[in-house]
Order: C-alpha cells, then sequence, then structure tokens
C-alpha cells in the first residue's frame, strides 16, 4: 500500500554517519584494539599460563571466603566438568572478554549514574538513552562494532560494553536517590561538601544496589559475549557457533552447560560481594 508521507531514509543517515566517523577517526580507533587487544592477550595468556588445577582452587578458595564451602564445592565440581569436557580453554577466553567488558562498562557507568543521580537535569536525559538502549535487539549491537574494529574479540567488546551498561548505571541512579534525605540533611548540618556527602553517605549506602547493578552487568556481558561469536570473538559462544554451524547438538550443549556453570559462579560470587558480612555456611 502506497503512503503520501516520502520514506524516511534512516539507514542511509545511519550509514552515513558510520562511514565518517570511522573515516575521520579510524587512527583513534586503530589505537582502541589495539589497546584492547593486547589486554585480551595478556589476561587470557596470565589465566591460561596458571594449571587448571590451581585456577579452581584459586577460584574455589574466592569462593569459600565470600560465601561458603557449598559454594567452593559447586565450583571445584563445575569446574571440573568443564575441564572434562575439554572446553577449559574457550572458558578462559570467555571469562576474559567478559572481565575486560564489565570492567569498561563499571568504569563508565558509574560516574554517567553518579552524575545523573545528583543531577535532575541530566536524569532527564540519561533515562530515556537507558530506555532506548535496553530494548535495542543484542543482535543490532553487532552492526557498528564491525566498521569500527573489525572481526573479532575487540568488536565482541565493544558491542558487549554498550549492551551491558544500562543496568550499572540505572541500579547507580536508583541506589544514590533512594539514600534517606533525613541522612543527606545531617551530613549538610554537619557542614559536609558535596564530595564529601557523596564518598560517605551516598556512595557507601546505595553500595548493595550498585552491586546488584554490577551483578546485572556481568550476566548481559556473558550473554553478549556468547552472542558476539557471530562476529568471530573466542570462547565458549564460538563453540556453541560452530555446533550450530556442523550440525552438532551434543556439542553444543555442553557448550551451553559451560556458559550456564560459569554465569552461575560469576552471579553468586558478585551476589556475596552485596552481602559482606552474611553468614557464611
Amino acid at each position: 500500500m502506497e503512503t503520501i508521507i516520502p520514506r524516511i531514509p534512516l539507514g542511509d543517515w545511519i550509514e552515513a554517519g558510520l562511514d565518517w566517523l570511522t573515516t575521520e577517526y579510524s587512527g583513534v580507533t586503530r589505537a582502541i584494539a589495539r589497546v584492547t587487544q593486547s589486554g585480551i592477550d595478556v589476561l587470557d595468556g596470565a589465566l591460561l599460563a596458571v594449571p587448571d588445577w590451581a585456577l579452581i582452587a584459586i577460584i574455589a578458595l574466592i569462593c569459600w571466603r565470600l560465601s561458603g564451602w557449598r559454594l567452593a564445592l559447586g565450583a571445584v565440581l563445575g569446574l571440573e566438568l568443564i575441564l572434562n569436557m575439554g572446553l577449559w580453554q574457550p572458558m578462559v577466553q570467555t571469562l576474559t572478554l567478559v572481565v575486560i567488558a564489565t570492567a569498561v562498562a563499571v568504569l563508565i557507568a558509574l560516574p554517567i549514574g553518579i552524575m545523573a543521580a545528583l543531577s535532575s537535569r541530566l536524569y532527564r536525559v540519561v533515562m530515556p538513552v537507558l530506555d532506548f538502549m535496553q530494548t535495542m535487539p543484542a543482535f543490532v549491537y553487532l552492526i557498528p562494532a564491525i566498521p569500527f574494529f573489525g572481526i573479532g574479540s575487540v568488536s565482541a567488546i565493544f558491542a558487549t560494553v554498550i549492551f551491558s551498561m544500562p543496568p550499572a548505571i540505572r541500579l547507580t541512579i536508583l541506589g544514590i536517590r533512594q539514600v534517606p534525605a533525613e541522612l543527606v540533611e545531617a551530613a549538610d548540618a554537619y557542614g559536609a561538601t558535596r564530595t564529601q556527602k557523596l564518598l560517605k553517605v551516598q556512595f557507601p549506602l546505595s553500595l548493595p544496589t550498585i552491586m546488584a547493578g554490577i551483578n546485572q552487568t556481568i550476566m548481559l556481558a556473558l550473554s553478549m559475549v556468547v552472542i558476539a561469536a557471530m562476529i568471530g570473538a573466542e570462547g565458549l559462544g564460538s563453540e556453541v557457533w560452530r555446533a550450530i554451524q556442523r550440525l552438532r547438538p551434543g556439542d553444543g550443549f555442553e557448550a551451553g552447560i559451560a556458559v550456564v556453570i560459569l554465569a552461575m559462579l560469576l552471579d553468586r560470587i558478585t551476589q556475596s560481594l552485596r552481602k559482606p558480612s552474611a553468614k557464611k555456611e
């Protein structure tokens, strides 16, 4: 059915914008790609240089210290299963991508969240942007990554950072805005500066909520690095993608189980960080 209103060439505008950005800032993107790839190589090499049994012991010790013996036992059993299935290296590669993407996302998200929580004007600008980012299909974030950084793990991290940032920003804003006004007024009465109020009152009291946002960022990052196997990212996602291409459902399920184990471990560890004083069983 024909329409009177002419078609808006939105896609053409987006392509032209991406072409201009990649042309004008190619030196910047290449520098970012080199630094990011170096970080991936260093962390990958460091984790793979540690014997598998030693890394399992280290992770189990962290789990025991944070949450207790049940999580430590679960970590040992889960990681041993991944090792038994021959997926240790892809698991380490996935962990590397998640750690780097989460670190970058949090470093960007926390300042934005804090500023938006303290500024009503910025809050009104940030919230619609977050709504847009969280409703955009995950696969769409892979499209602009390729022109900027090409095929591979760097593009995967770029797409993962953009996809996983919104929960950290949103829950940082929520946590700081939920600090009781009486406590903020008491800090004002004692002559605290804006920075002192933030660092000694608002941020400590909002930390559990902020940690919940970081937890969600980690989960979204893990889901995205699996999807990013479509653009050449190494890890468990590439194992799933390879199993789909070769019609080998057994291999795909094994890689999927490894993803679930890694997700459960990261989730329980970050949840334990939210409750450091909880009684360990």
